[in-house]
């Protein structure tokens, strides 16, 4: 059987970075592929064949854990191309590991092929489909032990089978749904590329939407939520303002909240690009929105929310645990008020539209209190509404918060 070296090779110049390379060995005949992953010698041990990550600067040790992980998922690929070259049978050579490598050839293997996916929305820029595709692969693959599978090895039974064991741990359909048309649409794109026949795997699983449950609150809820004294527990008073604003600014989602620059409040407009959709909104701008600024505000920062409390650095990781701290307060709140539905940040989302449709607000205003089966329905009517007009609707529900 073929065998991978990990080697590093360093460089004629003194001070200057090295290079990682790769080795196949089979039959007695070695081939060498080259990466470009730069190291020093400093960073590279000799004896375990792996890369030193021990520098205090925390942008080289950053980028050594990133080729670190690169490293690793090479050699996953060439043990993976090398067990598939051995399943077609007949021989073959360290050559034609190599050009399996080089070509691509790593998608005969599922997990390897999704790596290979979201590495190319990376790339794009893609993040919150790296991310989505990355929990979804993730999951797919406690259920398989770790153990990797060819292409062709997908099929209607095995989803079905995963499909039972994320119910067993309690998880919704709609996850189920999401995690199946994740998986769904990586193996049509391995299908699109040669790399397997269609089997169509996923026809026997829930890959549908289930209506979720009503998560609005009454009006009178969020005016106790304002009225809340919070003063000795910032952590709390913090999430409780976040979900107020979001309220405020018309369902405003965190996503958009965090990245929210001071810039893009102008003239008493606030404008901002959905991060979800592309959809540019603009708003206008009233006094309770200015008061939680006013309360969160960072001098020095560039947004207009303190959610990235260190602008440049891992800005999305910031966004995700801060909204996973903010909802966890925001559940404490809400079953310390007695509150039949657990208090996220997405009930704000919901309260709006329902306090909009409470006050006879026009159905083409809050399209039906976002009851449609698709967001892209809502999209379309509200892309078509008069900015004046949605102004005017979140005046009246702001204002009746004072009238409750």
């Amino acid at each position: 059987m073929a065998t991978v070296k990990i080697k590093f090779r360093s460089s004629s110049v003194d001070g200057r970075e090295g290079t990682v390379y790769y080795q196949v060995i089979h039959k007695r005949v070695a081939r060498q592929i080259n990466t470009p992953y730069k190291l020093f010698p400093a960073e590279w041990s000799k004896q375990h064949s792996r890369i030193i990550i021990t520098p205090s600067d925390e942008g080289r040790r950053q980028y050594l854990l990133s080729l670190d992980k690169k490293i690793s998922e090479d050699t996953d690929r060439l043990e993976n191309v090398i067990t598939a070259l051995g399943r077609k049978g007949g021989a073959f050579t360290a050559d034609d590991v190599t050009s399996a490598f080089h070509g691509n050839h790593c998608g005969l293997f599922f997990f390897v092929f999704m790596r290979e996916v979201i590495d190319g929305l990376e790339r794009l820029g893609k993040i919150r489909l790296v991310e989505t595709y990355g929990s979804t692969l993730n999951s797919f693959m406690r259920f398989m032990n770790g153990k990797d599978m060819p292409l062709g090895d997908m099929d209607s039974d095995l989803m079905i089978a995963y499909e039972a064991w994320l119910k067993s741990r309690g998880i919704s359909m709609n996850t189920v749904s999401f995690y199946m048309r994740i998986l769904r649409a990586g193996y049509n794109r391995a299908v699109e590329k040669g790399l397997t026949v269609q089997r169509f795997p996923f026809r026997h699983v829930y890959t549908g939407v289930e209506k979720t449950t009503k998560r609005a609150v009454p009006l009178h809820v969020i005016k106790q939520l304002k009225s809340l004294d919070l003063s000795l527990e910032p952590a709390k008073a913090y999430a409780r303002d976040m979900l107020l604003f979001s309220f405020y600014t018309r369902r405003m989602s965190m996503v958009d909240m965090a990245f929210l620059k001071k810039k893009d409040l102008n003239n008493g407009i606030l404008s901002y690009r959905r991060k979800k959709t592309g959809q540019q909104l603009f708003i206008k701008w009233e006094p309770c929105m200015q008061e939680i600024v006013d309360r969160h505000t960072i001098p020095e920062s560039p947004y207009l929310l303190p959610v990235i409390g260190r602008p440049g650095t891992d800005e999305r990781k910031q966004y995700i645990n801060a909204s996973h701290l903010v909802n966890r307060h925001l559940k404490t709140i809400g079953k310390e008020l007695g509150l039949s539905v657990p208090l996220t940040h997405y009930v704000a989302r919901h309260s709006w539209a329902s306090a909009a449709r409470s006050k006879n607000i026009p159905i083409s205003v809050i399209s039906e209190g976002m009851g449609h089966d698709s967001e892209a329905t809502t999209r379309i009517y509200l892309a078509s509404l008069d900015t004046a007009t949605i102004d005017k609707a979140n005046r009246l529900i702001l204002k009746s918060l004072q009238d409750v």
